[in-house]
């Protein structure tokens, strides 16, 4: 089934002591625009997410949130500096002796108070680790968020089937219509030529003539059975699993393609409005193929 270009998906999950919340919606766009939006320290993971948007999605204009709760994860590393430590304890014996202290022991109490002597740093974040666990809390966005675009695909194929109908209805009245047309057309053509020859004799010779003319410059066979293959085409590719919007938006330029040329062979008054309805239908069905993946 068809999926809408527009959605919104969210999910959050605690992975290796960081707590990850990640959102996505779309809007319609012809290709595919992806932005991602996060922290700026963990942007070295932009790629990786971007690529798992690709998998997900072929078009649309999709932005990516991500907020990331790592102090539970900031594990501090402290460090000795030995060197600056021993040079502490040599100077508080020399100073002791100067004292008048010859035995003096210094205690690491007393060297950590130094500057230096200790030092604090965040340990090292494994940049895979990060980027995988970023990329699993966004999966299960946008597994949300396709499950809502499968909704409103759903909507969209049943009212693009309803106009398809329509379209089938008003294809069947042009077909019914056309035969008269030139039916019509053989009569009114009869009683203008006996007005102008003022008898009653004309030859029917001519008239089958003129009336072949007629239904040949007229004729919308080939135009109607355009038609109902393109329905056909359509109905097919609502039920698809793949991304359609594209093929589906070609289709229907050629379905008003063909719209447009029944009216401009058709003069019949009763065509011309059937021909109106096809147009109106036509152009409601593609505003919502626009939203179509």
């Amino acid at each position: 089934m068809i999926k809408s270009m527009t959605g919104y998906g969210r999910a959050r999950a605690m992975l290796h002591l960081r707590d990850i919340t990640v959102e996505v919606r779309s809007v319609n766009n012809r290709y595919l625009d992806c932005t991602v939006k996060m922290p700026r320290m963990y942007a070295f993971a932009e790629d990786a997410i971007k690529q798992c948007v690709q998998q997900a999605v072929s078009r649309g204009k999709v932005d990516v949130y991500i907020t990331v709760d790592a102090s539970a994860a900031d594990v501090a590393k402290v460090t000795v500096n030995r060197e600056l430590a021993g040079q502490y304890a040599a100077a508080l014996r020399e100073l002791a002796q100067v004292c008048g202290q010859e035995t003096y022991s210094v205690s690491p109490e007393t060297l950590s108070r130094f500057p230096d002597v200790l030092t604090v740093t965040k340990a090292d974040e494994d940049l895979e680790t990060v980027s995988a666990d970023l990329c699993t809390v966004l999966r299960e966005a946008l597994d949300a968020y396709n499950a809502m675009r499968a909704v409103e695909g759903k909507k969209l194929a049943e009212d693009i089937s309803h106009r398809l109908d329509v379209i089938l209805d008003n294809t069947a009245r042009v077909e019914q219509r056309s035969p008269e047309t030139v039916a019509e057309y053989r009569a009114k053509l009869t009683a203008r030529m006996q007005e102008v020859l003022q008898s009653a004799t004309v030859d029917p010779q001519r008239i089958l003539t003129e009336a072949a003319i007629y239904a040949d410059k007229v004729a919308v066979d080939e135009e109607t059975v355009r038609l109902r293959s393109h329905v056909a085409q359509l109905r097919t590719m609502l039920e698809s699993d793949e991304p359609m919007g594209r093929k589906m938006d070609f289709l229907i330029q050629e379905v008003n393609r063909e719209s447009n040329t029944i009216g401009s062979k058709c003069s019949d008054v009763a065509i011309a409005q059937v021909v109106v309805d096809l147009k109106a239908e036509v152009e409601k069905m593609r505003e919502q193929v626009q939203n179509v993946e």
